[in-house]
């Protein structure tokens, strides 16, 4: 609800020139963020949405960047999906900051954005610096749009998708169920098989893998 309320300020704010820093939630300090990055790897959603909450600031810092007066409340929106992301996928174990990390995922979002309704190359110099790179080289957009890997987030989150199924392929089935659905969605790091194929390899029938799979994912989706 404060998330939704803030957006609404977040957005009427930008249109009419007048956002400013005092008014967002104030920032956290280091040791108020690591105790809420804490709580939230203990699963603890009220932490998550503190963290999301007092880094707002970073999606309008961002969006000004790239917003003109038609698309500036479009990408306020776009820009917070990024920065949820971005909380939702910081991993405290690879010793980068949490403000530097959902800033490249919020700008991220916004780049794909530009790129699904072809708007970009009108609004913004794709050679326009924006930082530099950890040998200390330019970074341009261009270079951004291009690179392979540039999508970080959306990596990561499919990740932890894959993780969270895997968890409850493990948990919830049987062994028969779970080789299977290992075998067709390919969850063990394999090529995805036909039900042909793994009846092949399990010298089981293909209409016995069929029932054995959709009695399986009933059970997940339940």
């Amino acid at each position: 609800m404060v998330l939704s309320v803030l957006l609404s300020c977040l957005s009427g704010l930008f249109m009419t020139g007048q956002l400013q820093d005092s008014c967002f939630p104030k920032p956290l300090t280091k040791e108020e963020e690591d105790r809420y990055v804490e709580l939230m790897a203990g699963g603890d959603r009220a932490a998550k949405n503190v963290l999301i909450e007092h880094n707002l600031r970073l999606v309008a810092h961002i969006v000004k960047k790239y917003a003109d007066a038609s698309t500036g409340d479009d990408l306020i929106s776009i820009g917070t999906i990024g920065l949820i992301k971005g909380v939702n996928t910081f991993d405290r174990s690879k010793n980068s900051k949490l403000a530097s990390y959902i800033s490249r995922c919020i700008e991220n979002e916004i780049l794909m954005y530009f790129r699904r309704e072809k708007k970009y190359a009108g609004q913004v110099s794709l050679q326009e610096p924006i930082g530099h790179d950890d040998d200390g080289n330019e970074v341009s957009l261009m270079d951004v749009i291009q690179a392979e890997n540039e999508d970080i987030c959306e990596e990561m989150d499919k990740n932890n998708m894959i993780r969270r199924v895997l968890d409850r392929v493990r948990n919830l089935l049987t062994r028969r169920e779970r080789e299977i659905i290992l075998l067709r969605y390919g969850l063990g790091g394999t090529e995805p098989l036909t039900q042909r194929e793994v009846a092949g390899r399990l010298g089981i029938s293909r209409s016995y893998v069929s029932r054995i799979e959709k009695r399986a994912l009933c059970r997940l989706r339940d």
